[in-house]
């Protein structure tokens, strides 16, 4: 896997985790602030599709994670 994949997996993974644990219908509910980490990964996406700038693509990189040799787009 590249680093763009990693950080999909990563984030949509943090925020299933966190709508569990902050959403009061859940049975694993904690409490409702565990909705401002949800909102924190969901910022960090939308800078990331602005910048190309992403910490977690830091801490693959220097954890050896490939990245992507293709664009999106091949036209």
């Amino acid at each position: 896997m590249t680093v763009e994949r990693y950080i999909r997996v990563i984030a949509g993974l943090f925020i299933m985790i966190s709508l569990a644990l902050g959403v009061e219908a859940s049975p694993l509910f904690v409490s409702p602030w565990f909705l401002a980490f949800t909102a924190f990964v969901g910022l960090n996406l939308f800078q990331f599709g602005f910048t190309n700038f992403c910490p977690l693509a830091l801490i693959l990189k220097a954890f050896g994670v490939p990245e992507s040799k293709i664009a999106c787009s091949t036209r």
